[in-house]
């Protein structure tokens, strides 16, 4: 009997050891070795480590890896074990186009329900933040500094958009031809095969403007091109010192807005669909549609009824379709539906020629007053918001004029180049005097020149040409670059004061935009982010300031340049993360030499690095 319970206890004492060893192991490999940090250290660590791994959004749908890093992460600083990343992970090579918020792969895992025919799959949807996709993109193999502007207009580099399917599609058509190592753009398009710069002449010539030049001696500086391809339209305006929003959605043709924003000509990534698109209203002189393959009829014209939305008074359309010149029975049909809905819209004719038509807006609300009770398209509610755009459902509904615009018998702005610096009517609208307006230009006038000359050893005359301003105002930082070869992406905060109006009254482009979201542009796109307070307001919502820079960092050229101008603290909690994003600091200066907060505002110039998959990183051109 005693021989019995003496082998229990010795088989009790072996499963005591074998637990005690398995408690041992786990707790070595949760706190890494019994020679690290220790106590508070050791749990911050994990504290930390966790929070980043959240952060940045490392793990999709558990079943496929996102990111993929060839070093640790989390490095340590002096002996404080000041915890900052190391690296980011890097996105897998298929995900080296990622839109986020465009994202095909996206809608199909998560099993939205969305009409494909009201084109709500080219619609943003975003990621919740456990599906990001937080991981550095990158460059696609044998990636080049892009061609410089005006060259650029017409050669990109085919290694930087390895996609030839467009040249073979539209071969008939001229939109571009592979030449080499190189994609050329003859200026062809869907309408106008032998040209855009003769097809604009031909428009301009059609309403008898001075010198067939369709800027109207000034009178018309911003254009909406819709189906915009790969905006040569838009490309060729410019010489022409009009400025184009190129928009089209990112479908079969997927790469035409790639291709625009690698040629330096202005483009966005939208679509006619169930939203309102992020412009204010009355933001266009002219808006064009080359045979763009949109039903302008349907849903009671609520398409076409977007497109008033966006025209100023005495604004033209020009669309460009074998409908305009009825050939068959349903070219008649709509030819038919479309002038019996614009003519009830109050737009006229203004000229008709071959298989193009341009009608224009009427100038005042007077056409719309005079229709009989109960036509339709009705007016829009008096308590609409013509300017309210980011997530708002359009209607079909005429948006009548201001009491200003039917004062002044249209918009009441001065031509280009004077408006760029004329106080605009609807600044009266936001409550802001001519006085503030003409400070703020002289405010900024002074940053950029400061700025330039921060960057003088970096920036040669045709470094930068494709421009955003993450939190625009007024636009007065890129009405500071008038005389320079870029444009700027003006982009306004969707919760803030609605100054995108402003903006486009002075004859710049720009969008509404949440910064706690991806912005709809393929990766590699911009020369040069400035990010005023940017940083400040994200973090007041509760965003996450990691994936904002990595976000700033998708849309980022390689060799481009970020401005952060916020406070001190913003500027540090960004150094810490450089090494990162493989950025480098050019130059922190304090933002106000007068100025003696403790958190004051401070200038962080910065460049990104050309860096490779397998990690390494090339010398900044």
């Amino acid at each position: 009997m005693m021989k019995g319970r003496d082998g229990r206890e010795k088989k009790h004492l072996f499963l005591s050891l074998c637990l005690a060893v398995l408690v041992l192991v786990v707790l070595v490999l949760y706190y890494g070795s019994f020679f690290g940090p220790q106590g508070q250290d050791a749990n911050s660590a994990l504290e930390f480590g966790g929070k980043i791994k959240r952060s940045i959004g490392w793990s999709n749908d558990g079943n496929e890896e996102v990111g993929k890093s060839e070093e640790p992460i989390i490095s340590q600083e002096d002996g404080d074990y000041n915890l900052t990343p190391k690296s980011f992970p890097v996105c897998d090579d298929r995900h080296s186009e990622l839109i986020p918020c465009l994202d095909r792969n996206l809608i199909y895992q998560t099993k939205l329900k969305l009409d494909l025919s009201l084109m709500e799959h080219y619609e943003r949807h975003c990621p919740q933040p456990e599906r990001c996709y937080n991981c550095l993109i990158p460059p696609p193999p044998g990636y080049k500094v892009p061609i410089k502007w005006p060259r650029s207009r017409d050669e990109v580099w085919q290694v930087n958009i390895p996609h030839t399917h467009l040249a073979h599609e539209k071969s008939d058509q001229n939109w571009m031809v592979v030449k080499g190592d190189k994609i050329v753009f003859p200026g062809g398009g869907t309408h106008f095969h032998y040209g855009a710069d003769k097809y604009i002449s031909h428009l301009a010539n059609m309403l008898n403007f001075k010198n067939n030049i369709l800027n109207n001696e000034g009178n018309i500086r911003t254009v909406f091109d819709v189906g915009c391809g790969v905006a040569s339209f838009g490309g060729y305006l410019l010489s022409s010192d009009i400025i184009a929003m190129s928009l089209a959605p990112n479908d079969v043709h997927q790469n035409q807005i790639q291709f625009a924003l690698e040629r330096g000509i202005p483009a966005y990534l939208g679509v006619l669909g169930t939203k309102r698109l992020p412009y204010p209203s009355r933001s266009f002189e002219f808006a064009h549609c080359s045979r763009c393959r949109i039903d302008w009829l349907q849903r009671d014209g609520i398409l076409l009824l977007e497109l008033d939305r966006l025209l100023r008074p005495g604004g033209y359309f020009a669309y460009s379709s074998p409908e305009a010149y009825a050939q068959d029975e349903e070219d008649l049909r709509i030819w038919k539906e479309m002038s019996a809905l614009v003519e009830q819209m109050c737009w006229k004719i203004a000229a008709k020629r071959n298989q193009t038509v341009i009608w224009v807006k009427p100038l005042t609300n007077d056409c719309y007053m005079k229709r009989e009770p109960g036509t339709r398209p009705p007016l829009c509610r008096s308590d609409d918001d013509p300017d309210a755009v980011w997530g708002v459902p359009m209607e079909a509904c005429i948006t009548p004029y201001s009491e200003q615009n039917q004062r002044d018998g249209g918009s009441g702005l001065a031509p280009w180049p004077s408006r760029l610096i004329t106080p605009p009517p609807r600044l009266a609208d936001l409550g802001i005097s001519k006085d503030m307006f003409e400070k703020d230009m002289e405010i900024w006038q002074q940053r950029v020149e400061n700025y330039w000359s921060l960057f003088s050893a970096k920036i040669r005359p045709n470094t930068l040409r494709n421009l955003m301003d993450m939190n625009a105002n007024m636009g007065s930082f890129a009405a500071a670059l008038k005389d320079e070869p870029v444009w700027v992406m003006n982009v306004v905060p969707e919760d803030g004061p609605n100054t995108l109006k402003i903006i486009y009254d002075r004859g710049l482009i720009g969008t509404v935009h949440d910064w706690c979201e991806a912005f709809s542009t393929y990766p590699r796109t911009y020369d040069l982010l400035h990010a005023w307070t940017v940083f400040s307001d994200i973090q007041k919502k509760g965003c996450s300031a990691e994936d904002l820079l990595i976000e700033m960092d998708r849309i980022l050229r390689p060799n481009g340049f970020v401005i952060v101008r916020d406070r001190r603290s913003v500027a540090e909690f960004i150094k810490k993360y450089l090494t990162a994003v493989h950025w480098e600091s050019v130059a922190v200066v304090d933002a106000e030499s007068n100025s003696d907060l403790e958190d004051r505002e401070v200038i962080l110039l910065i460049q990104k690095k050309m860096w490779l998959i397998d990690g390494s990183t090339k010398e900044s051109a």
